[in-house]
């Protein structure tokens, strides 16, 4: 094997099949607590906002701040991956990300409390980046498609999950209470990943390794200009001059970033790898499905609640067969990936929640529970179908010594269709709901008009996840 693991000196009796299984758990997890803090945060964000005397507008940075911190250093802890041992870094991963959790029960103000996510991102960076990567090293074709659809059901259930959970802990203890679950799992995640975790590596590569700390400066400012530019130009003004200044930012750092890579022999990010036509694409694809996802995902709770009425819990049931169906549909997919290709089930996908966002266009006030949960149950089948397969072509495109940098990328595809999809559709929904309220000054209509308008431009989106996934796993035609 290429690896060894620090079990055997243990020399407990486990075949090399339990071992596979018991590192895919320990790395799954890294996920699924990721999930779950994401998803109960939501819930206490204005709990939060009335303790802590900020605005929802403020209190958003809660959120904000945490993804931006976990996004900018995905590739960097990706290019880790690649050099350092599996099981030291994935533990550091665990420890950060409970001592983030624990300090963020203490914070007793807004400042601290910001302070106190980002140094819990940085741990869920470090998980997340590297998650796909041991997965795709320690399994071979069906099952690693069937792992990864195994990670990718997890983490639907962290979302399942974590509203359900938080809600309870809110009620009971108060928002600080939400951060607790994550702390205990986390910290037997940290033990289990050192003890577990693959922990040797090539010699030469650690005696050859150098960083490029000038590289990673201009690659993190660029980010993350980029990034704040896409959460907050919504709500600062697209054409304001803190947003164009942040772009002006992204395109000079981003630039010199480009260069430096291109010349030095120890690059972050080798960009030969976007050379590979299933990876580029494929990475293309998965942020275009996240937001053509996220169109619907934003809006759905808001159109349950403002325009049906109904309260937060039957919201939540009505939402839940999302997470079901995708928790049932991906590892089927991803061991279908893993056995006969992606390629078709990654074009079914897109096709699938497209016809679940179509559904959503002609929804009225009078639609009945029983076609929300339809449609949320069709939309939950076409991302099962999508994500798994897609995950596993795109890490089996690359060399093994490129698989954490790899991962890494993935992950921040993911992130950045996150951030986009938010940032788009409460652009263009706000945008067309203000020019129909002008025109018809009633609010229902206003708001329903511009809810199926911006389902059509997720419609879009998954066609053009549909373009980039056909693309990516064309067969290439033997001369």
């Amino acid at each position: 094997m290429y690896y060894t693991y620090s079990i055997y000196d243990k020399i407990i009796p486990m075949s090399q099949k339990q071992i596979k299984w018991t590192i895919f758990v320990i790395t799954a997890i890294g996920n699924f607590i990721a999930m779950l803090d994401s998803t109960t945060v939501n819930l206490a964000l204005y709990p939060m906002s009335v303790d802590l005397n900020v605005t929802m507008s403020q209190i958003q940075w809660v959120m904000i701040a945490y993804m931006l911190v976990l996004t900018v250093f995905l590739p960097f802890f990706g290019k880790l991956g690649d050099i350092l041992p599996k099981n030291k870094l994935y533990s550091t991963g665990f420890a950060i990300f409970a001592l983030g959790a624990f300090l963020n029960t203490t914070a007793t103000n807004f400042g601290l409390l910001i302070a106190y996510r980002c140094l819990e991102a940085l741990g869920a960076s470090i998980m997340l980046s590297n998650a796909q990567a041991i997965i795709a090293t320690i399994f071979k074709n069906e099952n690693r498609g069937k792992a990864l659809g195994l990670n990718g059901c997890l983490v639907a259930i962290g979302g399942m999950s974590g509203p359900a959970l938080g809600g309870i802990l809110i009620n009971a203890f108060g928002w600080h209470s939400v951060f607790i679950p994550c702390i205990p799992v986390a910290l037997l995640g940290a033990y289990y990943a050192y003890r577990v975790l693959p922990h040797h590596h090539k010699n030469n590569e650690k005696k050859s390794f150098k960083f490029d700390y000038k590289g990673f400066l201009y690659f993190t400012i660029s980010l993350f200009a980029l990034l704040l530019a896409i959460s907050e130009g919504h709500s600062w003004g697209w054409n304001s001059l803190r947003i164009i200044l942040l772009g002006v930012i992204t395109l000079i750092f981003g630039t010199l970033f480009y260069i430096r890579d291109k010349k030095i022999n120890y690059p972050l990010i080798n960009f030969d790898i976007f050379k590979i036509k299933p990876f580029t694409f494929g990475n293309l694809a998965v942020m275009t499905s996240y937001m053509a996802m996220y169109t619907n995902s934003i809006l759905l709770p808001f159109f349950l609640q403002e325009i049906l009425k109904y309260n937060a819990f039957v919201t939540g049931m009505l939402i839940l067969p999302y997470s079901v169906t995708l928790s049932f549909i991906a590892p089927i997919s991803g061991r279908l990936s893993g056995k006969y290709g992606s390629r078709y089930l990654t074009i079914a996908g897109p096709i699938v929640y497209c016809i679940a966002l179509l559904m959503f266009t002609i929804y009225s006030e009078d639609v009945k529970m029983w076609q929300i949960i339809l449609a949320s149950g069709i939309m939950g089948i076409g991302n099962g179908l999508f994500q798994s397969p897609s995950n596993n072509a795109i890490m089996t495109s690359v060399q093994k010594n490129e698989v954490g940098i790899a991962s890494g990328i993935l992950a921040l595809s993911r992130n950045m269709g996150n951030i986009l999809g938010v940032a788009v559709t409460i652009t263009l929904f706000e945008t067309f709901k203000n020019i129909f309220l002008e025109i018809s000054k009633i609010y229902n209509l206003a708001f329903l008009n511009a809810y199926r308008i911006t389902m059509c431009f997720g419609i879009l989106l998954g066609l053009c996840c549909l373009s980039f996934a056909y693309i990516a796993y064309k067969p290439i035609k033997q001369k």
